[in-house]
């Protein structure tokens, strides 16, 4: 991903995202608003304990307690692909003090599946900061007869509705990054939803399902055991967790479907305040402790600046739309 503005991108959402995050990215954070943080900060994650969200965010909010002095005091409020959360947030006041750690489900995604939701997605919120991206994986069951990601392809073309593929859920990042991979190679393919990663895993590896796309570290345990076999993963380039397997990139031009995350507050927020902010984690994902962290997470830091993150969000929530209505994707 880079600091270039997306052509393709409505010019409204990146006028919108640049008002927010650009200046404040440009401004000294010793300007930021006096006082700040003068009480304990609230950082929602929209999911339950124990995924990634939950993981980076918890080390995330650990290393600005220590850089502050105040206390960051993580809360679960899962539900609804994490609009139940991202709405809390977007109805708080723009001090700082209430904080969204962000997924692609929750500001890309779920926009495009729940079309009555309570908030606005470019509009409630203030980017901040991009935290990291996790790529995606494509795995297969070994009894599928393919090798690589051009005879999958090739198979599925031949054999359509033939190949099974699990995912955590409708409108899952699995789910999502499966659909994307079939439209821009013409593939027909039956999606099995499960009620979570590890069911759609456990049931990839059984042999009931043909191929799964997900985040790499709910298959690295496998892929490691001879489980499951890997064909590509998302992201444009190769990544080191899995260095032998190629990119999609490298026979499907241009496509590109990590997971990633990010914080950001309530619309509103004060420039100063969020260059302050968003210069805290950027230090915060050069430390060891974060680092170490993201590596056991398969996941890669992406400090960057406000203006930067809000053009991702805005990109991914025209691609992941379009490509929910493309394949009349409901709930």
């Amino acid at each position: 991903m880079t600091a270039s503005l997306d052509t393709t991108l409505d010019r409204r959402q990146w006028l919108q995202f640049a008002l927010a995050g650009s200046l404040g990215a440009a401004l000294n954070p010793a300007l930021a608003q006096a006082g700040y943080p003068s009480k304990a900060i609230r950082l929602v994650i929209p999911f339950t304990p124990g995924g990634s969200a939950d993981i980076l965010g918890r080390a995330i909010g650990h290393e600005l307690t220590l850089a502050w002095g105040q206390s960051v005091v993580p809360e679960n409020i899962a539900g609804a692909g994490g609009s139940i959360g991202a709405d809390r947030v977007a109805k708080a006041a723009p001090d700082g003090h209430t904080l969204l750690m962000g997924h692609v489900g929750t500001l890309a995604i779920t926009p495009g599946l729940y079309p009555r939701l309570p908030y606005d997605p470019v509009k409630s919120f203030t980017p901040i900061a991009w935290v990291a991206r996790v790529p995606n994986v494509l795995v297969v069951h070994p009894s599928l007869p393919v090798k690589d990601l051009a005879s999958f392809i090739a198979y599925a073309r031949a054999n359509p509705g033939r190949i099974n593929y699990s995912s955590g859920g409708n409108g899952s990042a699995a789910h999502m990054t499966m659909a994307y991979l079939a439209q821009q190679t013409g593939l027909d393919m039956q999606h099995v939803p499960y009620k979570g990663t590890a069911p759609a895993v456990n049931d990839l590896v059984a042999g009931q399902v043909q191929a799964l796309f997900t985040g790499v570290p709910a298959v690295l345990a496998q892929l490691r055991a001879g489980q499951i076999k890997a064909l590509a993963v998302s992201s444009p380039q190769r990544v080191a967790v899995v260095p032998e397997v190629p990119a999609v990139a490298e026979t499907v031009r241009g496509f590109e479907a990590d997971q990633w995350y990010g914080v950001v507050g309530p619309a509103g927020m004060r420039a100063e305040l969020v260059a302050r902010i968003n210069a805290q984690i950027n230090a915060a994902l050069k430390s060891p402790a974060i680092l170490e962290r993201l590596q056991a997470e398969g996941a890669q830091p992406m400090p960057s600046s406000p203006a930067v993150f809000g053009q991702l969000i805005a990109k991914d929530l025209a691609r992941w739309g379009k490509v929910i209505k493309d394949s009349h994707m409901t709930l």
